[in-house]
């Protein structure tokens, strides 16, 4: 959970849940609400991923109310989505939307319609939104396309974002323009599926080429990074971006779930073992600098330990260093929900050990990059007494830090680029470097 809260109550507030969709969403909802004159009203945007990720926002909400008894709550996302009527009979809650209605200026306006969540299935263009800033990110996201066609077996985000659709390049270009002008120096493409992307646009342009065309239009942006991919929809034009365009980001981020066939055909996945195995030997040989990041799901029902094993091993084979583990959540009316499901405290059991193979994984890759020279996305300068520490991500998505002089002339700020050598680590959490 991210959350932008602020005690004057005159304006308004977030709270966001999920993914970096989420957070785009949020900014545009921020600008809807306050064009709509609302005041002392906070925005609650959920995530339904998990179980858990649902229990939190119900949590969140009771102790923003008691916190905020004077405050008008909207509860909108993904789980408002999918189950309204959870959200619309908590005292709590002033008002529900649905995710297509939080994108639009009415919904703020209409004040006479408590739940207002409609057929996300029938939604078939995904509206711009101009954004300027973002508020505390030094990088900016901008949303390139929404929603999915594909029905994984474990799966509700298809219900509460509907079917796939796409940002034309056109709003894309202003958008990354806007932002440019803004100050931001790296741009975030985000989405459900956004490998899928072209598909519903006349002539059916590629993700590739779609940032071929970003790269020639706007020449001004430098950095470029993708927030998740699917393996098997990488398109000839990306894999040539990702071979020849230092603008591009090496730190790619792998829908992965699973690393065993059965089980992953059990998913309904796209993928099967070998073709990650693939991938991510071309994505290597191409970008021999590029970084792996992965999700994966512990405790898929049905996995017993041979599969299980199969999905660890990975970690290491492919060599993936940024890994997000989410034990199984049964989500009800999906396919999964009906299949065997496997004990609760062995699920536990297999994401603590896929988090142990993370951290080691991470701490290798920490070791490799001593001595090298990386450059670093400053997002803050914190004072620690007798100098300053900078704190960052590098291209490759590694924290970092770096001492700084507090007599020194120009100091750095957040949304700095800054060239860096790596010196060590710090107890194994993040990079140290110094400034080349």
């Amino acid at each position: 959970m991210t959350s932008a809260l602020k005690k004057d109550s005159d304006t308004i507030k977030i709270v966001t849940f999920g993914c970096r969709l989420n957070t785009y969403e949020s900014e545009v909802m921020r600008n809807l609400a306050t064009e709509a004159g609302l005041s002392n009203t906070i925005l609650v945007n959920t995530c339904a991923v998990t179980k858990e990720a649902e229990r939190q926002a119900r949590q969140s909400i009771r102790k923003l109310k008691r916190e905020n008894p004077e405050a008008n709550i909207i509860v909108t996302g993904c789980s408002a989505q999918i189950n309204p009527t959870q959200y619309g009979e908590m005292a709590e809650v002033e008002r529900v939307l649905g995710n297509d209605e939080k994108m639009k200026l009415e919904s703020y306006q209409n004040k006479t319609e408590r739940v207002l969540v409609n057929d996300i299935m029938s939604v078939k263009e995904t509206a711009a939104h101009l954004i300027s800033s973002f508020e505390g990110k030094v990088r900016a996201f901008i949303q390139v396309q929404n929603g999915c066609n594909h029905r994984c077996t474990f799966c509700t985000i298809p219900f509460g974002r509907g079917n796939s659709r796409s940002v034309p390049l056109g709003e894309i270009v202003a958008q990354v323009k806007l932002l440019l002008a803004s100050g931001y120096k790296e741009i975030v493409f985000t989405g459900v599926d956004i490998t899928d992307y072209g598909k519903d646009l006349p002539a059916e342009p590629t993700l590739g080429q779609t940032i071929k065309r970003l790269f020639t239009l706007v020449p001004e942006l430098k950095r470029l990074r993708l927030s998740s991919i699917d393996p098997v929809e990488v398109d000839a034009d990306l894999w040539d971006v990702i071979a020849h365009d230092q603008r591009l980001m090496p730190h790619l981020h792998i829908s992965l779930q699973a690393g065993d066939d059965l089980v992953l055909k059990r998913m309904k996945r796209r993928h099967l073992r070998q073709d990650i195995l693939h991938f991510c030997e071309k994505a290597r040989s191409l970008r021999p600098d590029v970084v792996f990041g992965a999700d994966i799901i512990a405790g898929f029902p049905t996995e017993n330990e041979a599969m299980f094993k199969n999905t660890l091993n990975i970690i290491k084979e492919c060599d993936l260093t940024y890994l997000h583990i989410f034990p199984y959540s049964k989500r009800p009316g999906t396919p999964a929900a009906r299949m065997p499901q496997v004990r609760g405290d062995v699920i536990k059991q297999r994401a603590a050990l896929l988090r142990q193979a993370g951290d080691k994984a991470l701490q290798h890759y920490f070791q490799k990059q001593v001595g090298a020279v990386h450059t670093m996305l400053v997002e803050e300068v914190t004072d620690q007494g007798d100098h300053l520490l900078i704190k960052g991500k590098t291209d490759t998505f590694a924290p970092i830090g770096v001492p700084f002089d507090k007599k020194s002339q120009v100091l750095p700020e957040p949304g700095d680029l800054l060239p860096v050598r790596i010196q060590n680590t710090d107890e194994g959490r993040a990079l140290m470097g110094v400034l080349v």
